[in-house]
């Protein structure tokens, strides 16, 4: 990995990066608040900052100066893979001026009737100048992901793929083992199911180089209605929302 790549990435180290994305379905949205998020995030002591859509990607950039991990989530009818799924969604996450592009890394076939993972190594060579975030679900999703040329791998899709859509809680011994095998050969970075500072510093603890936090921060209608959901006796399952298309 060349030095300008590896440096920032570096910075990450035990560091929160915030996840600061909004959905037009979401009753938080307007076009600015994404903004007002990441200046949130800056302001509490965020080394870098993930965001979607090339938009709202471009707007975050020219009012903080983080880091970011950019992606674009394109839904297609025929298929789970959603996040930056095209080789076209990653250049425009690039020319948006996101430093790193996060795609889907999993088995799941895609839109087009490959596996997600093919999509990694063409980007590595028609945008070699990008860091690339691997969003896996699995630790043998994470081995090839790194095979292929990931620099960061996290398990942003555990509990989101057919395989593993029944969890609902990390799995800290799986993380544990991704932190262990992968060091050296990229960088691991938690993402998903994590509410509390508890949950971040248990991440540091077995071996994460960074931790990203989303909902639990920037998210304050799924915030409330894991309130109401645990008051209301688990009468409605809250992760249903949070699983939805945005």
């Amino acid at each position: 990995m060349e030095q300008r790549k590896k440096d920032l990435i570096e910075s990450f180290r035990n560091g929160l990066i915030v996840s600061c994305q909004v959905q037009p379905d979401d009753p938080v949205y307007s076009e600015e608040f994404v903004v007002k998020m990441a200046k949130a995030a800056a302001w509490g002591g965020a080394v870098g900052l993930r965001a979607n859509m090339p938009d709202q990607i471009r707007a975050i950039k020219k009012e903080v100066d983080l880091p970011l991990i950019g992606l674009w989530k394109i839904w297609h009818d025929n298929t789970d893979v959603f996040i930056t799924p095209t080789l076209e969604a990653a250049r425009a996450v690039w020319e948006a001026g996101a430093e790193i592009i996060a795609l889907d890394c999993t088995e799941q076939i895609n839109h087009r009737g490959k596996p997600a993972y093919e999509l990694l190594p063409v980007l590595k060579k028609e945008i070699p100048e990008a860091i690339f975030f691997a969003d896996v679900s699995t630790y043998r999703e994470g081995v090839r992901a790194i095979a292929l040329g990931a620099d960061i791998v996290g398990p942003t899709l555990y509990g989101y793929t057919a395989e593993t859509k029944h969890i609902e809680q990390p799995d800290w011994r799986e993380f544990a083992r991704m932190c262990r095998d992968f060091r050296g050969k990229a960088y691991v970075v938690m993402e998903g199911h994590l509410y509390t500072p508890e949950d971040a510093m248990k991440c540091l603890y077995l071996g994460a180089h960074a931790v990203v936090v989303g909902s639990a921060i920037t998210r304050p209608h799924l915030i409330t209605k894991r309130f109401v959901d645990l008051l209301s006796g688990y009468q409605n399952n809250w992760r249903n929302d949070e699983r939805g298309r945005h």
